[in-house]
């Protein structure tokens, strides 16, 4: 049903493979601007189309940013460009337009009890949950008691969307964890909630190049959660903070003389498919300053075959004018220096063992950021989630964090190593 004024991207082509799978609640989660709203709203009209007499209902926490949001702006824009030959006939004060095949679709406030009592009365085929990060989770809980109309060759299905919160949000509980928000009690059904990143890069072709920009100046909390859209961490006892790590930034150009740079190695702990970034070789380069902070200059971690990996760690170590590259023991450490001597004999190689716990390792290094004395060079996304997972009570992330223990390990070697206040070691250029 796309017409040449409609063209989808291909990050909208995959989600509407996605919404084409049998689950019954799809969540599209991201940055701001990247067509998940008009996707989304796209997908209702066609349920609507597709069977006679059906109703779908679009809600959001307040009636009059639903019916700003999607019922004057992003809908006309759908139905123009993607439906040019469908005529609406607005209901306007009973909440509703209607399609010529006598399908509803209706646009609900869940702030106005008395609306919710009206509308609640029906039973619908889809239900849109629009800007869910706004919206209670009891008030979802209510509304799925409506999602019940039967209707020929359609399925009942809930939509989300919303630019992500903290990690503590009920859609992170169901969509990420897959766990019940209240009890978290794994899922019965899992294979039910399926989700899709969409971020403003995924758009460009659609969006002024100077509003992505202004998205990139943001503060980190709010660039994190309009640009690239990731949940933002958000747990008791956090080691590091958005805004702590946001605080220890600095540029190439701003940098000392470095008196010691260390390659740091975390090798995957895991092999499974279902968990990619378990399959992550940690990676880093850091190095000490001479003015005493350490600062990490890159994050070199990716999912790499061994020699892949060793061939980069030499390449860092080159190139870098390194001391040394290093490698935890517990995980394959003997496996890990074979690696690195594979691509280089000659490279130095230094074991590092875990005596203690992630979180015991982590927390001096953590103090060391506390105290502005450990910078990074530019932005690190992805290890940076990883950090801002580790908390007094554990590490609450989703996955290994293989990069952030690379960092604590190069940190650690260069900051709380015996050699650390060496003032005769070498100047690093």
């Amino acid at each position: 049903m796309t017409t040449p004024s409609c063209r989808l991207t291909p990050k909208q082509l995959e989600a509407n493979s996605l919404l084409a799978m049998p689950q019954r609640h799809t969540e599209l989660v991201g940055g701001a601007r990247s067509g998940k709203t008009f996707l989304l709203t796209r997908a209702v009209a066609v349920r609507a189309i597709k069977a006679a007499q059906s109703r779908h209902a679009i809600l959001r926490h307040r009636y009059n940013a639903v019916r700003a949001a999607i019922w004057l702006d992003t809908l006309p824009k759908v139905m123009r460009q993607c439906f040019p030959n469908v005529p609406l006939e607005d209901h306007r004060q009973d909440g509703f337009v209607s399609f010529p095949n006598g399908s509803e679709l209706w646009f609900v406030g869940l702030d106005d009890p008395a609306r919710v009592e009206k509308v609640l009365g029906l039973e619908f085929a889809t239900m849109y949950f629009n800007e869910c990060s706004q919206i209670p989770y009891g008030s979802v809980l209510t509304a799925h008691t409506r999602l019940a109309q039967q209707c020929a060759g359609l399925k009942n299905r809930a939509y989300y969307d919303l630019n992500p919160p903290s990690s503590t949000h009920w859609t992170h509980r169901l969509f990420i964890e897959h766990v019940d928000p209240i009890t978290r009690q794994p899922l019965k059904n899992p294979d039910d909630y399926r989700m899709l990143y969409m971020n403003p890069a995924d758009n460009r072709e659609n969006i002024d190049p100077a509003y992505i920009a202004s998205l990139e100046a943001m503060p980190e909390r709010q660039r994190r959660r309009f640009l690239e859209g990731r949940y933002v961490a958000e747990i008791d006892g956090a080691l590091w903070t958005l805004e702590l790590l946001e605080r220890q930034r600095r540029v190439e150009d701003d940098l000392p003389q470095m008196r010691r740079i260390v390659i740091a190695i975390d090798p995957s702990g895991s092999k499974g498919k279902e968990d990619e970034r378990s399959d992550e070789i940690g990676m880093v380069v850091a190095g000490l300053g001479v003015d005493g902070n350490g600062y990490l200059l890159e994050d070199c971690s990716e999912r790499m075959q061994p020699e892949k990996w060793g061939a980069r760690a030499v390449h860092k170590w080159k190139v870098r004018n390194a001391d040394r590259i290093i490698g935890e023991a517990n995980y394959g450490g003997d496996m890990v220096r074979a690696v690195v001597h594979a691509a280089n004999p000659r490279a130095p190689f230094k074991l590092v063992t875990a005596t203690r716990g992630k979180v015991v390792r982590a927390e001096p290094i953590a103090a060391l950021y506390e105290q502005g004395k450990v910078f990074h060079v530019g932005r690190f996304p992805a290890l940076e989630e990883q950090l801002a997972n580790f908390s007094t009570a554990g590490y609450m992330g989703e996955r290994s964090p293989d990069r952030a223990d690379a960092a604590i390990w190069a940190l650690t070697e260069l900051m709380l190593g015996p050699q650390h206040t060496a003032s005769s070691a070498p100047l690093r250029i």
